[in-house]
């Protein structure tokens, strides 16, 4: 240092024994002076004192010092060296071009590679890099170095063995700067023992830790629980863990430390110590919090959860991957329900599957609502009625074995008496209307609502049933029930006509259910909310309804909600007389259900969708017999009252008016009142009224009411 100032031993007097800081304050005293301190964190606690003393004797002298930590002195200002700015992950491709990760990145593969050309891809592709990379200069430039021998594609799918690739740093360099193994190891070797049992178990978490995780997790062998928040404290400041948040700090580690520290925590034999511990403490979590998801609480509730997700998710998938049933099945039977409300079920289906196949011993009243969740999951679309049977009989039954648990298991019940008593779909949900729960109560009603127009019920009983399902979940403050019966609601009374009321609720329960989180849900409402809207004669409200429903739809992967909309786009489609944008949307719609598309309800609407589109009269003859078929298979009398509107296009087709008159007269019937939410119906009866005259459609329409509404399809068709 007195060399780098340029002073002689002369202007130090005669004091040439004296120690070397001792002689740089004399030289300095009253001097105006930065004094550069570089990479000191090996010295920190020599470094702090040494700074301590030459500032208080020099008043003139300024330090400025590079380390891993602070020096923690009176006075120290701190100015954190961050990674570099990355593009998000949807940032449109200048955005990304012009962020300082990829830039660097860019730069350095230009100077290994000249023939290194950037397009589009490639800058998506280097975007991914440098997330995977976190930002960090040193990281990007040892990456760049790669590309002398590697594609960027190759280079992309290697980072999950980072350590190994990132080799080769400048000769020049440091030796702890030449490979990134060797800079995580320079700050691992400055730790104390218990510094590095905190930082290695912490690698266990995805998405970051709360205090209070974290001390249940990394605490042990060395690291009381107490002391954790210390220790952490002190992680964060030698820069290997990021605490994040004000209120309740989380603590997180970039994905390289994390990296790091899961080798460490391999190589300690404690992986699996911590895996448990990791697994224990989301699984008492979501336990406490699932009988709060069916309050008013739900939502302070599935906040909580949501924050955690990805600790959840992993700790099922570690359960998983270790093969212990218990593990994996508990945490399935206190999560389902979080899954499902708050827009993860694509997750939480595969999740919950995965579970029920591993081998071991789970207590039954564990499998009964894990089964019971998966008859949820299955049965929330158009899905495999047989496999949802099989997990609603097996929930039965460990449930009936098992001790009294989750009220969701009083659902099973009625489900299983409808698969037994085909004809006891009212009685099955009535014996509920006594239950200690009013959730269960609650539910019991707006199925009894429910069933009522399954079964083609007509008078106001169903509306009934349905409103006062509504009271009771606004009066428990539960969401996902006041979603379901606003939208039961609303399509009972669009089928009567009344299609702004329709859309107020939908809009309605859109706004309640989004407060959950459940965008599934949303599409599903938005794509029907669009049709209402077209028949209003809204075509701006309409187009503004199903281009949200696309907009979210391009977020979620679950099949049935995707679907949906697909269906809705291509009902749209015909109305608008656009055949092959139609055939393509059904197309989308058949395909993303995949093996559910034989199912009878899928079946009976895809064909009855054709069934228009054909223009050849044999092929639409064909479309409505199979939705015919389908439909009497599935026996739902909407079902049924849907496809034979479109038998009745049929006979219009085949210029037989009076026939037509009787099937537009047999599906009201059958769904116990006219529905005046399909267009098809006015528009078929507005043609047979031309032909016939009033009193002669009257007469046709008094004989289909009467008639057996399979022997008209028969005779129809027949022609």
């Amino acid at each position: 240092t007195l060399a780098a100032l340029g002073l002689r031993d002369a202007l130090l007097g005669a004091a040439h024994d004296a120690e070397p800081t001792d002689r740089l304050v004399a030289a300095v005293r009253d001097r105006e002076a930065l004094l550069i301190v570089d990479n000191c964190e090996h010295v920190i606690d020599s470094a702090a004192a040494f700074a301590h003393r030459v500032l208080g004797e020099c008043r003139r002298l300024r330090v400025l010092a590079t380390s891993r930590e602070p020096l923690g002195i009176t006075g120290e200002a701190l100015w954190h060296v961050v990674p570099l700015a990355l593009p998000a992950p949807d940032a449109a491709p200048d955005e990304v071009e012009r962020s300082p990760a990829v830039r660097l990145l860019r730069d350095r593969a230009s100077a290994v590679r000249k023939d290194f050309a950037v397009d589009a891809r490639a800058s998506a592709t280097m975007a991914r890099v440098c997330r995977a990379l976190d930002g960090m200069p040193l990281a990007i430039e040892l990456a760049a170095a790669r590309l002398r021998t590697m594609s960027l594609d190759q280079l992309a799918h290697r980072l999950d063995d980072r350590f190994r690739l990132l080799t080769g740093g400048s000769r020049t360099a440091l030796p702890h700067h030449r490979t990134l193994r060797a800079v995580v190891d320079w700050s691992w070797e400055l730790l104390t023992d218990a510094e590095r049992v905190v930082l290695r178990r912490l690698s266990v978490f995805s998405g970051g830790a709360s205090l209070e995780a974290a001390e249940r997790v990394c605490a042990g062998d060395g690291a009381d629980a107490g002391q954790v928040l210390e220790l952490l404290t002190a992680l964060t400041e030698k820069s290997l863990v990021l605490a994040e948040g004000d209120e309740a700090p989380r603590y997180r580690m970039l994905g390289t430390i994390k990296e790091y520290a899961a080798q460490r925590l391999a190589e300690a034999g404690e992986a699996d110590l911590a895996r448990h511990a990791h697994l224990a403490h989301f699984t008492e979590l979501a336990e406490t919090a699932e009988p709060h998801l069916r309050r008013a609480g739900q939502l302070e509730w599935l906040a909580a959860l949501g924050v955690e997700h990805d600790n959840i998710g992993s700790a099922m998938r570690g359960a998983l991957a270790a093969g212990e049933a218990h593990g994996a099945m508990r945490l399935a039977a206190a999560a389902g329900w979080y899954w499902w409300l708050s827009g993860h079920k694509s997750e939480g289906m595969e999740l919950i599957a995965a579970a029920t196949e591993v081998a071991g011993e789970v207590p039954d009243e564990v499998r009964a609502m894990v089964y019971a969740l998966m008859s949820t999951f299955v049965t929330s679309g158009p899905g495999d009625e047989h496999q949802a049977a099989e997990w609603i009989h097996k929930a039965y039954r460990y449930s009936r074995t098992g001790r009294p648990g989750n009220p969701m298991l009083a659902l099973v019940v009625p489900l299983e008496r409808m698969l037994r008593e085909p004809g006891a779909f009212l009685p099955a949900w009535e014996a509920l209307l006594d239950n200690e729960d009013p959730w269960v109560r609650a539910l019991a009603r707006l199925h009894l609502g429910k069933m009522r127009i399954v079964l083609g019920h007509g008078g106001r009983d169903a509306d009934a049933y349905l409103e006062e399902a509504l009271a009771e979940f606004r009066a428990i403050g539960e969401r996902w029930g006041i979603s379901f019966a606003l939208t039961e609601l609303a399509d009972r009374i669009a089928v009567r006509g009344e299609f702004a009321g329709a859309c107020e609720y939908y809009e309605q329960a859109i706004a309640i259910v989004s407060e959950v989180g459940a965008t599934e849900d949303v599409i599903r409402m938005r794509s029907r909310q669009a049709q209402l809207y077209r028949l209003l004669g809204d075509e701006d409200s309409s187009a503004a309804a199903i281009a949200e429903a696309q907009r979210l739809a391009d977020r979620v992967t679950w099949p049935d909600a995707l679907a949906l909309l697909a269906f809705a786009k291509a009902e749209l489609a015909r109305w608008d007389g656009d055949t092959a944008a139609a055939r393509e949307q059904l197309d989308v719609a058949t395909t993303m259900l995949g093996g559910e598309v034989d199912q009878p309800n899928i079946r009976a609407v895809a064909q009855d969708v054709l069934g228009y589109l054909a223009e050849d009269l044999d092929a639409a003859r064909a479309h409505r017999a199979a939705a015919c078929r389908a439909a009497s298979e599935a026996g739902h009398a909407s079902l049924i009252a849907q496809v034979l509107v479109g038998v009745a296009d049929q006979a219009l087709r085949l210029d037989q008016h009076e026939q037509a008159a009787r099937l537009l007269a047999a599906s009201a019937a059958v769904r116990g009142l006219p529905d005046h939410a399909n267009p098809d119906v006015a528009r078929i009866e507005q043609a047979v009224r031309s032909r016939l005259g009033d009193a002669g459609f009257a007469e046709a329409a008094r004989e289909g009411t009467s008639a057996d509404w399979s022997r008209l399809v028969e005779v129809t068709l027949a022609s």
